[in-house]
């Protein structure tokens, strides 16, 4: 075989690992969907039926006509938009400063930092559920979505300080300095310079937390004592009764719980396109 044979074997068996991955990883999600257009007789049957014969909007219509304990599928939306945004905002603000902190000073115990962000990441989030659940009721925040965004901050945190840091680090301080020299104040570079180069990292950093906390169930349940303060996921558990699980309808509230993560990306991610460019140049 020649070299250019084997290059292009090496080149087709790649592409096809690639897509087996592609697939391995969407058809959940494909079966997700299919499952809320599937009748029960197809869903509870022991064949496999990839496509739905009959499509029915059943499921769908009792997600959102009937609701969920008593209260409009739209509360649980609500609630679970206000704690992912609030999430986002909040801790991109903190992550966004503590990482340009790290990065461009040198102060005591900034390993020592480092080094506890890391410890805090490698423990599971349960391990945490019990401090943070006293604390919060501590301070007054319980039963309220803000508690609730507190704790998703606390747990987003240190991963964005950790992406973020290796961002801004990555940024050329000659860049700044040069700002600098044309009279620009810290402020104006940090704005002008800074932030647009940092700002592929800020988005990543956006989608993992806006994610972790639209998905989150445990501290939405334990924090949360009445269901009108309920998230999404919590609000999917009701379907699993005492006389079945209703397949079809956790089917079809997942598939609606999963298109605000798809608006957010496709929301910000002409952000992380633009940031590779901007802010190197002056003006």
């Amino acid at each position: 075989m020649t070299p250019l044979a084997r290059k292009r074997l090496g080149k087709i068996l790649l592409n096809a690992a690639g897509v087996v991955v592609f697939l391995y990883a969407v058809f959940p999600v494909y079966w997700m969907v299919s499952t809320g257009f599937k009748e029960n007789d197809q869903i509870f049957t022991t064949e496999f039926i990839p496509f739905p014969t009959h499509f029915t909007f059943e499921h769908f219509a009792k997600v959102l006509t009937e609701g969920v304990a008593n209260n409009s599928i739209w509360l649980y939306m609500r609630n679970s938009a206000i704690v992912a945004l609030g999430t986002v905002f909040i801790g991109s603000a903190f992550a966004l400063l503590s990482a340009t902190a790290i990065a461009r000073f040198r102060f005591k115990g900034r390993s020592v930092f480092l080094v506890v962000l890391l410890i805090v990441q490698m423990l599971p989030a349960e391990g945490l559920l019990i401090p943070l659940y006293m604390m919060v009721k501590r301070v007054g925040l319980g039963d309220q979505l803000i508690g609730l965004i507190v704790t998703q901050v606390a747990l987003t945190l240190p991963f964005g300080v950790w992406m973020l840091r290796t961002f801004v680090a990555a940024v050329p301080k000659t860049l700044e300095e040069a700002a600098w020299i044309d009279g620009a104040s810290r402020m104006t570079t940090f704005w002008r310079v800074l932030f647009p180069l940092v700002a592929p990292g800020l988005v990543a950093t956006s989608i993992f937390s806006f994610i972790t906390a639209w998905n989150d169930l445990v501290f939405a349940l334990y924090l949360m004592s009445g269901s009108e303060g309920y998230t999404m996921p919590v609000a999917l558990q009701y379907f699993f009764g005492q006389k079945g699980v209703e397949w079809g309808a956790i089917m079809a509230g997942s598939t609606l719980m999963t298109l605000p993560v798809v608006a957010f990306f496709l929301l910000v991610q002409r952000r992380m396109v633009s940031g590779l460019v901007a802010g190197a140049v002056k003006g």
